[in-house]
């Protein structure tokens, strides 16, 4: 018989709270007041694991900076499959763009250490990294510039989704990736043949 999965603490119930709340209702719009109402606890309660809302903001960024797990598909099919991945994720009803593009566009300003727009920064130079190290792998003369390439791609797929409701953008955005691998001279499967896999 499995055992129980473990107890959450309480430091990850107020993380695992307020990542649902910023991500759906905005940073700005959701106070501590709510995240701390929304667990039954007191606000100091919250204080005591998070000692700002500032902390809590960039804990819950942390929290979303999520590696892609290890692939043994070969390089070419992994930088296609992110598109799949984000055609998936479009579908979703809570889908609601990127959260750390989010948090740089309501915070603004106010980021007055640049914590959250470090951690933006962060995270997607890890994507583009990532890009760049499976090209580089596929012997790609300036992997640098294609990885930068296919995450614009990947972020102007996100932000035409979010403007018209429409995962297909995910799929436009792998062909014209595509495009750009077939061009560098890499080998790649044909859309008919992505759909024969049921990618």
């Amino acid at each position: 018989m499995a055992s129980p999965p473990p107890k959450q603490t309480m430091k990850e119930r107020i993380l695992e709270t307020a990542d649902k709340l910023f991500y759906l209702q905005g940073i700005r719009a959701v106070g501590v007041d709510t995240i701390a109402a929304e667990i039954g606890i007191s606000k100091r309660t919250l204080y005591n694991h998070f000692p700002s809302k500032d902390a809590l903001i960039a804990a819950y960024l942390q929290h979303r900076f999520v590696q892609p797990r290890p692939s043994d598909k070969p390089p070419a099919e992994q930088i296609l499959a992110t598109f799949d991945s984000l055609e998936r994720r479009f579908s979703a009803k809570d889908f609601r763009g990127c959260p750390f593009v989010n948090a740089v566009a309501e915070l603004g300003p106010d980021d007055e250490d640049r914590t959250v727009r470090n951690i933006a920064v962060a995270f997607k130079e890890s994507r583009r990294v990532s890009f760049r190290d499976l090209l580089r792998q596929l012997g790609v003369t300036d992997a640098e510039a294609l990885a930068t390439q296919l995450t614009l791609l990947v972020d102007g797929s996100i932000a035409q989704d979010l403007v018209r409701n429409d995962p297909a953008m995910a799929r436009a955005a792998k062909e014209a990736a595509r495009v750009l691998l077939v061009n560098a001279g890499i080998k790649v499967a044909s859309p008919s043949a992505d759909k024969k896999r049921g990618g």
